[in-house]
C-alpha cells in the first residue's frame, strides 16, 4: 500500500471514530521551538509542569528513534453550558475553565489515538507508533501548527478556522513517511485583544507567555497565591480562559460534538461553600473524572476561599472560621483568614484575632495580619 492511499484511509477512519480534525507533519527537529524554549527557560517563564528536556520536547526521534511523521488530531469542546446554574447570594458558585468541562480530555484523546494506532498497525504490521496527549514531551501546539491543524495565536493557543481555539490536541509519532500537510498562515494580524485582556500581563507579547504570571497556571499551584494575583482570579477555581473568550475567532463558536465533553452544570460551576468541607472520597467521586482534578482538592479549596472573599459572602463566614480553626493545612488556614478579612464582618475579625493566639505557623500568621488589615482599610 502506498503512503498516500494509507493517509486517505487514516483520514476517513478518523472521521468514523469522531476525530474533528487531523493533520500530518514531518518528524523533523522543531528548531524554532527549541530556541523559544531555551529563551523561556533563561527568562524564567516556564511553569515547571513541562515534561522532558528541551531536546526531548523538540526532537521526535528521541521519543521514537525511527520517527518519520507525526499525525496531529484535534477534538472540539463546548464553550457554553446549556442551562448553566446561576450564582445566588445564598449559594455562590465557582467555575472551572472550559478546557476542564466534561470527562478528562487526556483519556478521550488517548483512546482515539490508540484506535488510530491500531488501525495503522493493522494495515502496516511493521509500523511503529508512539501516542501522546498533553502530558507527553512533544509540544502539542507546535505539532498541530506544523500539521496544518491551526495557526499559533498571540494568546499561544492553536486557532483553527472551524472551531476557534476550543480544541484539545494530541499526536501520534510514526515511522511511516507520510507527505506532510501545509501549515496555515498566521491569522491574528494586528489584533491584540488577548494581550489587552490578560489581567496580569502574562502574555508578554504576541505568542510569548510568562507562565509564572498566567492565572491558568497559578490556579493550579498548591502554595499561597501571591497577593497581586488574588484580586484577578475572580471566581475561577481552576484554569482561566479570558484570552480565549475575547478572541474574534471564538465568537459564536460552541461545538457539542462529543458527549464526553458535555459540561455537568454543578461540576463545571460548583457551589463554593461545599468545596470547603469536601472529603477526599467526595472530591474523587464528584470531580475525579475531570481534568481539573489532577492537582487534588487543595488548590481548588484555596481558590474557593479567595472567590468567597471576592463575593464578600457573609453566609460563608461561619464555615470559613471553622476552616481557619481546624484545617491542618497552613495554606488553607491562612487563605481562610485572608478571606474572612476580605468579607469584613465583625465576627470574622474577632475570630481571626482569637485564632492568632493559637497559631504557630509564620505564614499563616502573616495571612491573619493581612486579614485584619482589611478592617483598618475599611475604617479609613
Amino acid at each position: 500500500m502506498n503512503t498516500q492511499q494509507l493517509k486517505q484511509e487514516i483520514i476517513d477512519y478518523s472521521k468514523e471514530i469522531g476525530i474533528d480534525k487531523i493533520g500530518f507533519a514531518s518528524a523533523d527537529v522543531f528548531e524554532g521551538l527549541k530556541e523559544r524554549l531555551k529563551r523561556q527557560q533563561a527568562l524564567g517563564y516556564q511553569s515547571g509542569f513541562e515534561k522532558g528536556s528541551v531536546e526531548e520536547r523538540t526532537e521526535p526521534d528521541r521519543l521514537l528513534p525511527e520517527a518519520k511523521s507525526i499525525i496531529s488530531i484535534a477534538l472540539a469542546y463546548p464553550s457554553r453550558i446549556k442551562n448553566g446554574p446561576k450564582s445566588t447570594k445564598e449559594e455562590r458558585r465557582g467555575v472551572f475553565c472550559r478546557a476542564s468541562w466534561g470527562v478528562d480530555y487526556h483519556k478521550v484523546l488517548r483512546d482515539k489515538l490508540e484506535k488510530l494506532s491500531a488501525f495503522i498497525v493493522d494495515k502496516i504490521p511493521e509500523a511503529s507508533t508512539k501516542v501522546m496527549v498533553d502530558t507527553g514531551e512533544l509540544s502539542d501546539r507546535a505539532v498541530a501548527e506544523r500539521a496544518g491543524i491551526g495557526f499559533s495565536g498571540k494568546n499561544t493557543a492553536i486557532i483553527t478556522p472551524e472551531f476557534g481555539s476550543y480544541v484539545y490536541l494530541g499526536e501520534l509519532i510514526t515511522n511511516i513517511p507520510f507527505v506532510p500537510d501545509t501549515p496555515l498562515e498566521d491569522g491574528c494580524g494586528s489584533c491584540t485583544k488577548c494581550l489587552d485582556a490578560c489581567p496580569t500581563g502574562a502574555l508578554v507579547q504576541g505568542g510569548q507567555l510568562n507562565a509564572q504570571r498566567c492565572l491558568a497556571f497559578l490556579t493550579q499551584t498548591k502554595d499561597f497565591l501571591p497577593d497581586e494575583f488574588r484580586p484577578k482570579i475572580g471566581n475561577f477555581i481552576y484554569g482561566f480562559d479570558t484570552c480565549q473568550v475575547v478572541c474574534p475567532y471564538n465568537k459564536h463558536v460552541d461545538f457539542h460534538n462529543h458527549p464526553e465533553f458535555e459540561p455537568e452544570p454543578d461540576v463545571a460551576k460548583p457551589k463554593l461553600k461545599p468545596m470547603l468541607r469536601i472529603s477526599n472520597r467526595e472530591f474523587k467521586a464528584t470531580f475525579g473524572h475531570i481534568a481539573g482534578s489532577w492537582r487534588g482538592k487543595k488548590p481548588l479549596q484555596r481558590n474557593a476561599l479567595i472567590a468567597l472573599g471576592h463575593y464578600k459572602d457573609k453566609t460563608a463566614v461561619d464555615e470559613i472560621i471553622a476552616v481557619m480553626n481546624n484545617d491542618p493545612r497552613p495554606v488553607i488556614r491562612g487563605t481562610a483568614a485572608w478571606s474572612l478579612g476580605k468579607i469584613g464582618t465583625d465576627d470574622g475579625f474577632v475570630a481571626i484575632k482569637e485564632a492568632m493566639d493559637k497559631e504557630t505557623d509564620e505564614q499563616v500568621l502573616a495571612e491573619m495580619e493581612k486579614g485584619l488589615a482589611f478592617k483598618e482599610t475599611s475604617t479609613t
